[in-house]
């Protein structure tokens, strides 16, 4: 089972970034949560050890952890600390800029899924 723990909703995905996630299983999402600037590190800590908790209820051969830094880091090391493969997805950006109906600038990126990439523990 592959999850993605991320703010993209794995049905929007290209068709590579899909059969790169399929070869781990069938996929889940779990959505990032929104996580306040106003939060401390106790109150990441926690979101983490519940969301930790609940990935690794799935028994996932691989999560993909992408969205606010410290509850990334966190729930990464977690899930290494358990010995779950913890992923991010590499993209290539390709941006455009044009000059918009106003005069204004318009810049419009794409992100291009390259491939997967384990986080690591310090190896």
């Amino acid at each position: 089972m592959f999850i993605n723990f991320t703010n993209h909703s794995s049905e929007l995905w290209s068709g590579e970034e899909r059969k790169a996630a399929e070869k781990y299983g069938d996929i889940v999402d779990i959505p990032f949560p929104s996580v306040s600037p106003e939060y401390d590190s106790e109150k990441v800590i926690e979101l983490a050890e519940s969301y930790a908790e609940l990935i690794c209820g799935y028994n996932p051969d691989a999560v993909l952890v992408q969205g606010e830094m410290t509850l990334s880091f966190a729930v990464v090391s977690m899930l290494l600390r358990q010995g779950i493969t913890a992923l991010c997805a590499t993209t290539e950006r390709v941006s455009a800029s044009r000059i918009g109906t106003n005069g204004e600038t318009v810049k419009v990126s794409e992100f291009r899924f390259v491939r997967f990439r384990e986080y690591f523990g310090g190896k």
